[in-house]
């Protein structure tokens, strides 16, 4: 029996800078509302694997010097040779995108075989990969940049000059408003975010739709 347009899964991209707290948000999805999430670094980190489907193409590319003994591929090596070679880059990412994408849509049509009514995918590169193209909406997490920065000073051990880097390398807080159909503010306090999800969840299927979680009442 086909589902009316109300039941349907709605697909949500969720993007935002480094530092904006996207997997707190993705979590808060997965817990509180049933969500099916993705997340493309993974996709992209198990294409890589050697039995990933973009694994001998990779060592075809760059050749068995970038083959580590326990068989798994050196990405840090890989990243140096492909770092200032435009060209480089872009026959690697003419391998990985693809691949990508194809395992997105995959995991999408199987979220929604399972009957989800909430698929989530993120990616810190979800516009400039065109994914608002196969999915509904698209959510921005951000975060002042003071606060990104001491996440990243804090989490990853980021010193100042790397999280510029970072930050000047990514979209603008304005780029990403531009095109996104909705902003999470994810700079103060969590319960305030779960907030503003709960409020775009609602819209998005419904205002019956109650959590998949067990136990949750509206």
């Amino acid at each position: 029996m086909r589902q009316n347009d109300r039941e349907k899964m709605k697909k949500i991209g969720v993007t935002g800078g480094v530092g904006a707290g996207k997997s707190r948000v993705l979590d808060y999805l997965s817990e509180r509302w049933g969500a099916f999430v993705l997340r493309l670094d993974d996709v992209g980190r198990d294409l890589l694997l050697p039995e990933g489907a973009c694994y001998r193409e990779v060592i075809r590319l760059f050749g068995e010097a970038v083959v580590r003994e326990d068989q798994s591929l050196d990405r840090p090596l890989i990243a140096r040779k492909i770092f200032g070679n435009e060209e480089l880059r872009q026959r690697m990412n003419a391998i990985i995108h693809p691949a990508v994408r194809r395992e997105a849509e995959r995991q999408m049509e199987k979220a929604g075989a399972e009957a989800a009514r909430l698929f989530v995918l993120e990616a810190a590169l979800l516009l400039e990969d065109h994914y608002e193209e196969i999915l509904d909406e698209i959510w921005y997490v951000r975060a002042d940049e003071a606060v990104r920065a001491a996440r990243l000073a804090e989490s990853r051990g980021y010193d100042e000059s790397r999280i510029r880097n970072v930050m000047a390398s990514q979209l603008s807080d304005e780029a990403f408003r531009k095109r996104a159909d909705a902003v999470i503010d994810n700079s103060g306090d969590f319960e305030e975010t779960k907030r503003q999800i709960d409020r775009l969840v609602r819209r998005c299927l419904g205002e019956g739709y109650k959590s998949a979680m067990k136990g949750n009442r509206e």
